[in-house]
């Protein structure tokens, strides 16, 4: 596949995910034929929303949103994945902490915004911080599954789970209880919505025995924003791993998931973690970190088994770090995590 290659520089930041906007309000605000948003890592959601545009000249732009989620201001970091659901755009954060460790509560987040409300002033970000209930849910969902999963290793469960739970107890936080000394830590990285309103959840981490991705379907995702102070109980319908798209020998978690006009689902699959950067997941599992993303499709069946069959549509070597993924109009576009920039690729 050829790749034509669009740079941004956007808030000096590398960018995660890519949506479609729907918006024709918005397109219009912006003189654009089409656009994706992205979310930048680290920082707060209200500051790391962007407009990835090409304008009716056909010339790309990028556009930084200026966001307000109110008092929830300053209270979360590491948005990764974004989706689409019932005429809301979902943000999820990671649920996971640094390259090594401690889970975060900040991290522990989703927000929802409406794009029509990006053309003009503050863009109103709904937040809720979820205080661990999406770990516990996702971390029931997979000892119930019938998946023999990666062993997190001595070193990731004592700076991820260990600690986590120590600093909480430390602090009197009441969200230690939704953490147990044998959970896993979850690494958020991929989302979209079923038509029947379940949202599924691709985890770059843990991944199974064999190397294989995992998703999670959740339920209740959006019942959340009903009364954030007190939201709703997320319940896990299952857990699957996608069969037949890891190489021999290598370690792949989800990076991407999106929607299909067929009814199937796209994804984006690659290493555990990045190379070079001091993550305890490669230190326990060195070979993690050296596959290179594939894209990849399968089909979700509610209810059925937890081996769900996928198939390569196409090998993005030399890539390692394609981070969004969007089917439009008979393209493929590609977002990479890059470090102080944004870098599209169009095939």
């Amino acid at each position: 596949m050829t790749l034509r290659l669009v740079e941004f520089l956007v808030a000096g930041n590398e960018a995660s995910d890519l949506l479609p906007v729907r918006s024709a309000a918005l397109l219009r605000a912006h003189g654009a034929r089409r656009g994706f948003w992205t979310v930048l890592d680290e920082g707060p959601v209200e500051q790391c929303l962007a407009l990835l545009l090409e304008r009716d000249d056909g010339h790309w732009v990028a556009h930084h949103v200026p966001a307000d989620a109110g008092r929830e201001n300053g209270r979360t970091e590491d948005g990764e994945a974004l989706a689409h659901h019932d005429g809301w755009v979902y943000v999820f954060g990671s649920h996971f902490g640094s390259k090594r460790g401690p889970l975060r509560p900040r991290r522990a987040f989703v927000a929802r915004f409406r794009e029509d409300e990006a053309v003009a002033g503050p863009l109103p970000v709904h937040v809720v911080r979820n205080r661990f209930r999406l770990h516990r849910a996702v971390n029931d969902a997979l000892a119930a599954a019938p998946l023999t999963l990666l062993p997190p290793g001595d070193r990731v469960r004592e700076r991820f789970i260990v600690e986590t739970l120590a600093r909480g107890t430390a602090r009197a936080k009441s969200w230690v209880t939704r953490l147990a000394a044998d959970d896993l830590p979850v690494n958020v990285e991929a989302a979209a919505f079923t038509p029947a309103g379940t949202a599924l959840l691709g985890l770059r981490f843990p991944v199974t025995a064999a190397g294989e991705p995992v998703y999670v379907e959740l339920a209740g995702v959006p019942e959340m924003f009903d009364d954030p102070e007190r939201p709703g109980d997320l319940r896990a319908l299952g857990a699957y791993a996608l069969t037949g798209v890891t190489p021999p020998g290598a370690l792949a978690g989800f990076r991407a998931i999106t929607p299909t006009g067929d009814g199937g689902y796209a994804a984006v699959t690659g290493s555990i973690d990045a190379l070079g950067k001091g993550s305890v997941l490669l230190d326990d599992h060195p070979h993690g970190g050296e596959v290179t993303s594939r894209h990849v499709r399968f089909r979700h069946d509610a209810g059925g088994g937890a081996l769900v069959a996928g198939e390569v549509v196409a090998e993005l070597a030399p890539f390692h770090h394609v981070e969004g993924l969007a089917e439009l109009a008979g393209r493929c576009y590609y977002v990479t995590d890059e470090d102080h920039r944004v870098a599209l690729w169009i095939g």
